[in-house]
């Protein structure tokens, strides 16, 4: 039998002019977690690399380019049943949005908020996925430089 391995990336879009984060909801219409707020979430496709398809995924979700600043951490889903055929290994990255272009929600998402780690934590669930990476976020960004992966 030969194995899979489904790989993701989640992107943690960073504001420096409004110092918040961007959280998306789910539409209504999506088969899994509709109605559930995330951020830009999205699968590897065969042959690309984490950061291409981090980059690929905020442009199909947002339709604007931004900078990956730095990897949060790596995560572990389920979507579904706890069984391997349902299982996505990924890379979260914290990436900056300038806002120069503005940015239009693909059918993906029905809704947005910029908050911050604070309100994210006040708005979802206290076992959320995203929570602990947006601590990670506020940490590390505290002591990295925007941009840093680029400098």
């Amino acid at each position: 039998m030969i194995g899979r391995f489904i790989a993701g990336i989640s992107a943690i879009i960073w504001s420096p002019k409004r110092e918040k984060y961007l959280l998306l909801r789910r539409s209504s219409k999506k088969d899994f977690g509709a109605g559930g707020w995330e951020c830009v979430t999205g699968r590897v496709d065969q042959g690309e690399g984490f950061p291409e398809a981090a980059l690929r995924e905020v442009q199909e979700e947002l339709g604007v380019d931004v900078t990956l600043d730095f990897m949060i951490d790596t995560v572990h889903f389920y979507r579904g049943e706890p069984v391997p055929e349902n299982e996505l290994l990924g890379v979260v990255y914290h990436c900056t949005y300038d806002e120069s272009v503005p940015f239009t929600v693909s059918d993906e998402h029905d809704a947005f908020e910029w908050v911050t780690a604070v309100e994210a934590a006040e708005k979802l669930p206290s076992d959320h996925w995203l929570l602990p990476h947006l601590q990670q976020a506020e940490q590390l960004r505290e002591k990295f430089p925007p941009n840093f992966l680029n400098s």
